[in-house]
């Protein structure tokens, strides 16, 4: 396997062929001797047999209809009760349905970011979107898919997974009813292998209806995570069965390697599974082979083995290093099935005392909550863009995400584990209830061999259990199922104002969400009790705006806005960095996201507690927690100098830095100089006169400067790609930042220019935002107003390499034209991952 290709594949977590399965482990170069002691035979493998597995993306060349289609408003029945009665009797899920009129596009999807804006109160926190029971015909979308099989893989196994789906969901394929899942959150799969068509053609059709929410923000509508198709022997590994799990003793971390294997086949089989560990340089570092058991028709076992790494490498947000280990059935001599599954080696203690201890060391928790939407593309977030969302948080310093309310995307978690970003993993539904708990263990299962997970959370605020001796007890036992499918780590949950009683008794760690003047007091009460800060700050800012106008809906930058229940950031940070039995906490919010328009209502449709807008970028406070939470030297100064029409006015102008003085320069004019306090920030009161503010800070053996300059009118526009190359495989995207420029090549804070956009060749426009709380312009049309001087463009690679031309103009605005420009970006040409054709 080439390096780049090793890569892709644990980038992407598929699994091998089975000859590919063999290649590996033969060819892979053992570490040195000191790392581990591996004798030649330790790569002396089984005969393999063909192909034992395949995961195939099902995302490409869908179907699409809002609303139910017609005749389709009662499932085709009529007025009937019988539609369900006969297995395979939904004629519309086979070939000769007509689809002509049904548009044509790719998954992830998300319909509701397509809809308008509705003013109806009842829809504010959910962004003002038209879904709900009061909104039918925009609430339900049908998906449809045409594919075939071999005639060939007649006797494989195959299985269709969907890793979110938002919501309510009915799966029908070749005219049999699959199934329903109800939770817009959490993965479900069915076992297809009885209903396919082999040899032929063969029609999947997917019913989404959105009407009714999981929780209080924006979900977005469709199928919006990824899809894919599976097929492996009858022989095979469990479901998210195979699990690393380590103990870092001595300069040794002990591997417990447990699995599991199914046998679907008709007749009884041994088995056992055979590990290869390898570091993140490719090469093998540890083996491992279980026993060999027995399994009847239809019976599965679970497998157990052990490995040792010698001075292993450890994960932290510093070093995220992480080894990938390949576990594959053997079974009569053959390889049937293989998968690999990454891991990071790490220790987790959350000490009373000392806080947090990640790999022994004391680290504070630097942390953001963040909902799941984005700019342009709502809830299906391109795996691209989570990486590029993780990229914006690590840029400011922060080592931590919460991932509120729900189950994260596996693209999500899989960027975190690579970028040393902690997490905070938290279900949607505190409940024992079968579908509560089965929530539950897919969240864990899925993610626990994930270093980056460091806390496991039971759910969030929960008025109506949180003091309820009914909440503890359905608590502990989510717990305590917890801790049977992962022992290696504690749970917490959000909790808000309750902290002697109920569902606070059953937790490992306590969260608590704001009240800061409880914590003290607490800790004095339970000294032994381990604590976090689950929520935080809910600090409000409008991006680039710096008076507070309540007719706009806008909310000064200045960190000087908090509700009555929260924080400002300056407040909260000061405070869990004084305390060391405080691990530290998770701001409310990284991103701003759509829904709950706090602390204003229409036409915002967005919420205004962020460190950063809808599109990641930053407002002033970023710069506060870079100079409080970042290594590097930092030197902000705000606002901007631009402020027509004010000449003589007093100014606010704020520093955040960690440096240790810091003078300010009007014009080249000393306004004086100022220590840095600790942890907080400048100050001065400055006339308004146009040209050059300056700051000059001095400090860690180094001097920056900081400038803002009155700018003159915009004249040009100018694109800024994250990328210069992207991959050709139809999934990955490039992020324009699109800003417009004076003469003299700076960009003006205040334009609002309207901007239209062209894309052509090797890629095609995805979606547009600009950070605006209140814009109601769509996402999904190639045009978008500047706010405060930036906009964002994502355009997508198609499956072809080539040249993608990225085009902008001004559109019709009160002011002069700015003329076309353009960049290009390639699509170079790459192994994409297997696709359903």
């Amino acid at each position: 396997m080439t390096e780049i290709n090793r890569r892709d594949f644990l980038r992407t977590g598929l699994a091998l062929s089975a000859g590919s399965l063999v290649a590996d482990a033969a060819e892979a170069r053992p570490a040195a001797a000191a790392r581990s002691s591996i004798s030649s035979t330790a790569l002396t493998m089984p005969t393999a047999h063909s192909e034992p597995r395949t995961r195939l993306l099902f995302d490409f060349g869908w179907k699409f209809h809002l609303g139910d289609p017609p005749g389709l408003d009662n499932l085709g029945s009529g007025d009937g009760l019988e539609a369900f009665s006969k297995t395979g009797a939904f004629a519309f899920a086979t070939a000769g349905f007509d689809d002509a009129t049904w548009r044509t596009l790719d998954l992830p999807h998300d319909w509701a970011v397509e809809l308008p804006f509705v003013n109806d109160p009842a829809l504010g926190s959910h962004g003002f979107k038209p879904l709900g029971r009061n909104y039918r015909d925009t609430s339900i979308g049908w998906y449809r898919r045409i594919f075939e099989v071999a005639a060939s893989d007649q006797g494989r196994r195959f299985v269709l997974e969907f890793e979110g789906v938002f919501r309510g969901a009915m799966v029908f394929l070749n005219g049999c009813y699959l199934g329903r899942n109800d939770s817009g959150y959490v993965p479900f799969d069915f076992d297809v292998t009885h209903f396919l068509n082999y040899g032929g053609t063969n029609v999947i059709m997917v019913r989404v209806d959105a009407k009714y929410g999981d929780g209080w923000f924006y979900e977005g509508a469709g199928i919006y995570r990824h899809v894919w198709l599976t097929r492996t022997d009858l022989m095979h590994l469990g479901h998210f069965d195979s699990v690393v799990r380590c103990e870092v003793k001595s300069g040794h971390a002990h591997l417990s390697l447990l699995t599991r294997i199914e046998n679907e086949s008709a007749e009884t089989r041994s088995a056992r599974a055979h590990w290869r560990i390898f570091d993140a340089e490719g090469r093998l570092v540890a083996h491992a082979v279980t026993s060999e058991q027995s399994l009847r028709a239809g019976e599965s076992g679970s497998f157990a083995a052990h490995a040792t790494l010698s001075s292993p490498t450890l994960w932290s947000p510093e070093a995220p290093y992480l080894y990938s280990a390949l576990v594959m059935v053997e079974s009569e001599g053959h390889i049937r099935d293989g998968e690999r599954v990454s891991f990071g080696v790490r220790t987790v203690v959350f000490d009373p005392d000392r806080g947090l201890l990640l790999n022994g060391r004391p680290t504070k928790i630097k942390g953001t909550c963040n909902h799941q939407d984005h700019a342009g593309v709502g809830s299906a977030v391109p795996d691209r863009v989570q990486e590029y969302r993780v990229g914006v948080l690590r840029s400011m310093g922060s080592n931590a995400v919460r991932t509120s309310h729900n189950m994260p995307a596996p693209a999500l978690v899989e960027a975190c584990d690579r970028a040393g970003m902690m997490m905070m993993c938290e279900t949607r539904t505190m409940s024992t209830s079968p579908d509560g708990l089965h929530e539950l263990e897919a969240m864990i299962k899925r993610y626990r061999n994930s270093p980056c997970v460091i806390l496991w959370s039971m759910g969030n605020e929960e008025w109506a259990l949180q003091s309820s001796p009914l909440g503890e007890q359905i608590v502990a036992a989510m717990i305590a199922r917890s801790h049977e499918l992962d022992p290696t780590r504690l749970c917490t949950a959000a909790v808000n104002g309750t902290y002697d009683k109920g569902v606070s008794l059953a937790l490992d760690v306590l969260g608590f969400n704001y009240n800061l003047d409880a914590i003290d007091p607490y800790h004095a009460a339970h000294p032994k009790r381990r604590l976090v800060g689950s929520e935080t700050a809910s600090t409000l800012s409008t991006r680039g705006i710096y008076s507070t106008d309540p007719l706009r809906n806008w909310v000064s930058a200045y960190d000087v806005n908090q509700t009555n229940w929260s924080e400002l950031a300056e407040q909260w940070w000061q405070f869990y960095a004084a305390r060391d039995y405080l691990p530290g906490g998770f701001a409310w919010t990284g991103f701003d996201y759509r829904g709950e328009p706090t602390p204003y209502g229409w036409p915002s449709i967005s919420s205004q507690f962020g460190i950063v807008d809808t599109c990641g970028y930053p407002k002033d406070n970023f710069h506060y927690y870079r100079a409080c939470w970042g290594a590097e030297p930092v030197l902000h100064l705000f606002p901007h100098w631009n402020w027509q029409g004010r000449r003589g006015e007093s100014i606010k102008v704020w520093v955040y830095s960690n440096l240790d003085e810091v003078e300010l320069l009007l014009n080249g004019k000393s306004l004086g100089s100022k220590k840095v306090p600790p942890l907080g920030h400048l100050e001065w009161q400055v006339r308004y006169e146009p040209g050059t503010l300056e700051a000059r800070g001095h400090g860690k053996g180094r001097t920056l400067l900081a400038k803002r300059e009155t700018t003159g009118e915009a004249v040009a526009i100018r694109l800024t790609p994250d990328r210069a190359a992207i991959r050709a495989d139809g999934e990955d995207v490039v992020i324009v930042r699109v800003e417009a420029l004076d003469r003299a090549g700076r960009t003006v804070p205040t334009a609002d220019i309207p901007i239209e956009f062209s894309v052509g060749g090797a890629g095609r426009f995805r979606g547009v935002g600009n950070g605006d709380p209140n814009c109601q312009e769509s996402d999904q049309q190639p045009m978008r107003s500047l706010f405060n001087g930036l906009a964002q463009l994502i355009v997508q690679a198609g499956r072809a390499p080539g040249i993608i031309t990225i085009g902008a103009k001004s559109g019709f605005y009160d002011g002069p034209p700015l003329p076309h420009t353009e960049i290009t970006v390639e699509a170079v040409k790459v192994d994409p991952r297997p696709a359903v054709a």
